[in-house]
């Protein structure tokens, strides 16, 4: 008898999105890699006016049933896109604004100062991007792929002494604070006002979207992966940053 496969482990054959239903739909969108390309360095990536205004209008037409989701901390979401957006979770869900504007946030993991410590000698390493996000370390390696297996190492190691989460990305290892993931921000979103009763969209690029493209399918919901064919729990692909600026502005 044939096994059964899990969603994560099946190929995907994955068409675009159908167009976007502003009466029914809550959407939640990645930042980098999904509505901003991604960047050798975070501060690389800024304010863009066309997309701020497709945010702007979409925001509206959905009545408010639009969250950014990403692993940036709140400040530079709302840099990026010039506070377009109010319902956010920022640091893969460590921190929670609701549409009403109301923050919510974990407090930082005592082993975080050991962490630092232990990730000193990263600091200077040709290639390598150690980013401060307070409640928790990003290493960045995009520079130095080469590197990946040093760094996921440490990180690794660092994890177990500090008691910090590991949360491996695309090109980067992040050392966090145990907490809400992605999804876990998708769930409380779900239960408050405006997006109750909605029919959730994920769009995302990073395995950490994963947890994402899972919880809105609790809620009848589907997944959108933004990049190569990779199996995923998405339902949908879109091709890079560009589609889906044009999907939004299709749509709009």
């Amino acid at each position: 008898m044939q096994e059964s496969v899990s969603m994560l482990e099946r190929d995907p054959v994955l068409a675009p999105p159908p167009a976007l239903d502003f009466a029914h739909t809550a959407l939640f969108l990645d930042l980098d890699g999904t509505l901003a390309p991604i960047a050798p360095q975070p501060r690389d990536v800024g304010p863009l006016p066309e997309r701020t205004r497709l945010l702007q209008e979409a925001a509206e037409r959905l009545n408010g049933r639009l969250a950014v989701i990403s692993g940036r901390a709140l400040a530079d979401i709302d840099h990026i896109l010039q506070r377009s957006v109010t319902a956010a979770a920022a640091v893969h869900g460590l921190v929670r604004r609701n549409a009403r504007g109301a923050v919510f946030s974990r407090p930082p993991h005592p082993g975080l100062n050991s962490a630092r410590i232990a990730l000193d000698w990263l600091v200077d390493q040709p290639g390598i991007l150690v980013e401060d996000k307070g409640l928790g370390l990003a290493v960045h390696y995009r520079k130095a792929p080469d590197r990946a297996e040093e760094v996921l190492a440490a990180c690794s190691r660092v994890a177990e002494a500090s008691g910090l989460s590991l949360q491996p990305g695309h090109m980067v290892a992040e050392l966090r604070t145990p907490g809400p993931d992605k999804g876990d921000s998708v769930r409380a979103f779900m239960e408050e006002p405006p997006f109750v009763g909605a029919t959730p969209i994920f769009i995302g690029d990073d395995l950490t979207d994963e947890d994402g493209f899972t919880a809105v399918v609790e809620f009848g919901g589907y997944g959108v992966l933004v990049g190569e064919n990779r199996r995923t729990a998405a339902r949908h692909r879109l091709p890079d940053v560009e589609a889906v600026l044009a999907w939004l502005a299709g749509a709009s």
